[in-house]
């Protein structure tokens, strides 16, 4: 008996390899102390791109927030503010969530500050990163800005580099 219960909750627990290459086993806190759910984007796209305020590519907020408007229908975007590189997210979450609106009137929903490489990298990005979680690919952040793009059923399709524009042919091809 113990052993038959024992066998089924390790059936009920163990995620199926489907389940596995999704982010939709993933929950992050958000901008504001809340959390954003992946499982609730089913059926829409998602692109995550790690921001910075003080980047080069910082002006690519503008045109993530235009994608987001453009095919708000079909696509949610998700930054996640990251200090990984030159320091270039130095601010606590809400004087960059001030920044975001402030400045570039971003209504896309964004993270809480994470890490997006390294010893503390946070989960999302370590599925994102590497092929064995995600099963797609092995990928490398390489500066502020990278995007993922992920399917309707939250798997991922491909990642872009920073000098990738939100509104690139590379990116908007995917969504009509």
């Amino acid at each position: 008996m113990i052993k038959a219960l024992l066998t089924a909750l390790l059936v009920f627990s163990i995620p199926t390899s489907a389940t596995l290459n999704t982010v939709y086993n993933f929950k992050v806190q958000d901008i504001d102390g809340g959390t954003i759910d992946f499982h609730q984007f089913k059926g829409k796209k998602i692109l995550i791109v790690n921001v910075a305020s003080k980047c080069g590519f910082t002006p690519q907020y503008a045109d993530l927030e235009k994608l987001y408007e453009t095919y708000k229908d079909k696509l949610v975007i998700i930054g996640f503010p990251a200090n990984n590189f030159a320091s270039q997210e130095p601010g606590t979450n809400s004087e960059i969530k001030a920044f975001c609106t402030g400045k570039y009137n971003v209504t896309f929903p964004m993270a809480a500050k994470v890490s997006v490489k390294g010893n503390d990298i946070a989960p999302i990005y370590d599925w994102l990163t590497h092929k064995a979680k995600n099963g797609v690919l092995d990928a490398e952040i390489t500066w502020n800005f990278n995007k993922f793009l992920l399917n309707e059923k939250g798997e991922l399709i491909t990642k872009f580099d920073s000098k990738v524009k939100p509104m690139d042919p590379q990116i908007t091809d995917y969504l009509k």
